[in-house]
């Protein structure tokens, strides 16, 4: 592999991300966009607009992974891991903490997910929607972006090992 193609991309993708992420930033602030409003608006009221804008989020950002990868694939190596993975729902995942299986992963995203959704709900919004407040001088959410930032260090130093040991004494 090319040197110069490696130190393009170790540049490249933190500019580029911290670009789209101001741009995230002032479009999920100029819109109101929250995933969790979207979801809510369209269940409750059949309002779409919000929802619109979590689909398009989610296809933009696989359509510009798809794009770094292609145009630098030294940054994005596991890409297409799933396609060439024939080990099934048991097989580890290229860079998860302690080779996580599909399943285990899984398992992690629905608990992980439930919660960030009930919290939400509860809170009046997404992460997102939670920093954008923020950023407008609102403390209650200001005081969600704390305890997120406390969850995350507290989660990944002590109880995320718990949670790899726990998964490889069942075998998931």
């Amino acid at each position: 592999m090319d040197p110069l193609a490696n130190d393009v991309a170790i540049m490249l993708v933190p500019i580029v991300t911290i670009i789209l992420g101001f741009i995230i930033g002032w479009l999920g602030q100029r819109s109101g966009f929250c995933s969790i409003g979207g979801i809510r608006d369209f269940f409750l009221f059949r309002q779409t607009r919000l929802l619109k804008g979590y689909i398009g989020l989610i296809i933009s950002a696989f359509v510009f992974y798809l794009v770094f990868s292609l145009l630098v694939p030294s940054a994005f190596p596991n890409f297409f891991w799933a396609l060439a993975n024939a080990g099934g729902i048991l097989a580890a995942i290229p860079g998860a903490p302690a080779g996580l299986s599909i399943a285990a992963t899984i398992i992690c995203m629905l608990v992980g997910g439930l919660f960030v959704g009930i919290i939400g709900t509860l809170l009046g919004g997404c992460p997102l929607r939670q920093l954008v407040m923020t950023s407008e001088g609102n403390i209650k959410s200001g005081f969600f972006v704390i305890g997120m930032l406390i969850g995350a260090l507290v989660f990944s130093g002590f109880i995320l090992g718990w949670v790899v040991n726990l998964f490889a004494l069942i075998g998931i």
